[in-house]
């Protein structure tokens, strides 16, 4: 039998207590035997690990008939099909790994996850994340109100789930909204507003996250905000920490970029108090990453962050840009409704959030962020949103080359051999600045 496991909240919570970064792989194979192996592997790092199954893409878009079938021929799959196992197979691959020293979270992309929480639950964990905003619009056209609709369902199932002594947890992925080029107030904002509508459906232990942006700076004074905003906004009985995620967008090519873009997450993670820390490989750019890279990354990033100093109090990102417009834009939604499950879908209807680059329905698209020329995330327009933009950039429309450039910024800048340290533990970009 599978040792029960803590509440996934409550192990951060202790790592953290102990000064130690919690470093998690984004892991997950269709063959239950190479699933537990990585695992085991994820488990035994030289790192403090949380365990992650990553499901496939046919169960994260609901054809559950499509996994079954690849299971049954024994097709390779690009994640584990949780709903196409049974709870009995799922609990064989986690038995003897899922206990107090190592949580596991299933990690999915799914705008309707009931199944995906139904066999999570039914297999003995207790630990997700998604959203109904951060899962709808980038992922596909599923209507916002249905995805909606189905997230509170599921956080509903989540919470009935738990086990005697456990706290099920739920990750909000709002920070993480398209992985680049949306600058972080709304990011910030997002990922607030979901951990407020996972706690109005029952759910009492939250994580909210946040992707590692174009500038350091910039990126440290989001996570404090984040921090402020949770510590202002959650109930005082909600469990929750923050979750940095290593950069999403388009990743450098060489492993000595790849290096230090990851080691300059795990300070970032360290230098503004986040708990845990989801790791990218040096084979990101390439392919998917093989079980020895994630461990790789897993324990550079834990070495790293134990040579980085202790992380400042959360007041330091003080009445910044990025936390009066996050705080604006939460306010905002939150005064359309006191039923978040009718504000999140009344304000992207009004344009009140709104998403540059995403082509969802709907979503407004009146909305365009940019790289200034010092590398920070700006607003070029920001259409119906409470919220100014660039005054600089509304007489620079950004081109095509611009867009370009943008979206290789992070890339570029960790690939280039000036790259350097600045020994304070922020990145200094190369000498030559961006230009949009």
């Amino acid at each position: 039998m599978t040792a029960p496991a803590p509440s996934f909240g409550g192990f951060v919570a202790a790592a953290a207590d102990a000064g130690r970064l919690v470093v998690q792989p984004r892991m997950g194979f269709g063959d239950p035997g190479l699933m537990r192996s990585g695992l085991a592997r994820t488990r035994a790092a030289t790192a403090h690990t949380a365990g992650t199954l990553t499901v496939d893409s046919y169960t994260r878009i609901g054809d559950l008939a499509a996994a079954r079938a690849a299971v049954a021929e024994g097709s390779r799959l690009n994640g584990y099909p949780i709903t196409a196992h049974t709870p009995a197979t799922t609990r064989a691959v986690l038995d003897g790994l899922l206990d107090e020293d190592f949580p596991v979270q299933v990690r999915h992309g799914s705008a309707r996850p009931r199944a995906i929480v139904r066999a999570l639950t039914a297999a003995g964990l207790d630990a997700t994340e998604g959203g109904p905003v951060s899962y709808c619009l980038p992922y596909g056209r599923t209507p916002l109100r249905e995805s909606v609709d189905a997230w509170a369902r599921s956080c509903e199932l989540l919470a009935a789930g738990a086990r005697p002594g456990t706290v099920p947890h739920l990750e909000s992925f709002g920070g993480c909204l398209l992985g680049q080029l949306c600058p972080p107030g709304l990011l910030v904002a997002t990922s607030v507003l979901e951990c407020l509508f996972f706690v109005q459906f029952g759910v009492r232990s939250v994580s909210l996250s946040y992707a590692q942006q174009t500038d350091p700076r910039q990126d440290e004074e989001a996570l404090h905000a984040l921090r402020r905003l949770a510590a202002e906004f959650l109930p005082d009985d909600v469990d929750h920490h923050v979750v940095l995620y290593t950069y999403m967008g388009v990743y450098p090519r060489t492993e000595q970029g790849a290096t230090r873009l990851l080691e300059a997450s795990a300070r970032l993670a360290v230098r503004s108090g986040a708990g845990r820390l989801i790791v990218k490989t040096t084979a990101e750019a390439h392919r998917i990453p093989t079980v020895e890279e994630n461990v790789r990354a897993l324990e550079t990033a834990a070495a790293t962050a134990a040579l980085t100093g202790a992380p400042m109090s959360a007041a330091t990102g003080g009445d910044g840009e990025v936390y009066q417009e996050a705080r604006t834009l939460v306010e905002t939604v939150l005064d359309l409704d006191a039923d978040l499950s009718k504000a999140l879908p009344a304000a992207f209807a009004r344009g009140l959030l709104d998403v540059p680059f995403c082509l969802h329905p709907d979503n407004a698209g009146r909305s365009l962020g940019f790289v200034d020329p010092a590398g920070r995330l700006r607003w070029a327009r920001t259409g119906a949103m409470p919220i100014r933009p660039d005054r600089a950039a509304e007489a620079a429309p950004l081109t095509s080359a611009g867009l370009l450039a943008a979206l290789h910024h992070v890339a570029d800048h960790y690939d280039d051999p000036r790259h350097r340290d600045g020994g304070d533990g922020h990145d200094r970009p190369p000498a030559t600045p961006l230009a949009v």
